[in-house]
């Protein structure tokens, strides 16, 4: 899986176990995501292209680099998704943001499309597609789906948690798509959600039931 980056760094790891605790409340849970979100942006954006600009300094003029081509588009799975894009946008401001909604039915456990807006020219932009729980892949590889059929090419995918029969099932449909991933549990249990997780995101995000 030369596609798929496991994050290692300590204070990932950290904010990861305080987002497990159940006695951590929405405003602290939101924070966290958003904290996490801009660490693991920060590894997963390490090999952007740049390119050298004139610039004038109080001394001297140089050519000096910046982020090349197109603005980057963040597009977050909704709900949950939402809680990691402050975190992105604090890294890069300019950036688009599109959104794809997707449920999951709780019998069958498969998602559905209900929503997908994306920014212009999709096909040259980098995109980086955020949800905190990678459980089943369903959504994930839906979501992903539907932004290849809309002219999308360079694609990477960030979830806080994830199931390792999610990340199999992930890979297999979109080898060419870098996941990174903050940390993986043990497994799936038999309402496929994440063990030992840390409950539904998208409830403790916004404080629903």
């Amino acid at each position: 899986m030369s596609n798929v980056f496991y994050m290692k760094h300590p204070l990932i790891k950290h904010k990861i176990t305080k987002l497990r605790d159940e006695k951590t409340g929405t405003n602290e849970f939101r924070s966290l995501v958003e904290e996490i979100a801009m660490l693991m942006g920060y590894e997963a954006l390490a090999d952007l292209e740049t390119e050298n600009v004139p610039v004038k300094t109080p001394i001297e003029e140089s050519k000096e680099p910046v982020i090349a081509g197109r603005k980057m588009a963040i597009v977050p799975i909704l709900r949950a998704g939402l809680g990691m894009v402050s975190g992105m946008l604090a890294l890069v401001p300019s950036a688009k943001v599109g959104h794809i909604g997707m449920y999951r039915d709780e019998e069958t456990h498969i998602p559905h499309e209900y929503y997908c807006k994306l920014p212009p020219h999709i096909d040259e932009r980098l995109i980086v597609v955020v949800d905190p729980m990678l459980a089943t892949g369903g959504s994930l590889i839906d979501a992903v789906d539907a932004i290849k059929k809309r002219g999308g090419k360079n694609i990477k995918c960030m979830c806080i948690i994830a199931a390792p029969e999610g990340v199999e099932k992930f890979t297999e449909a979109h080898p060419d798509v870098q996941l990174y991933i903050g940390n993986l549990d043990r497994c799936l249990n038999e309402n496929a959600y994440i063990c030992p997780g840390l409950g539904d995101a998208g409830d403790r995000i916004f404080g629903t039931k």
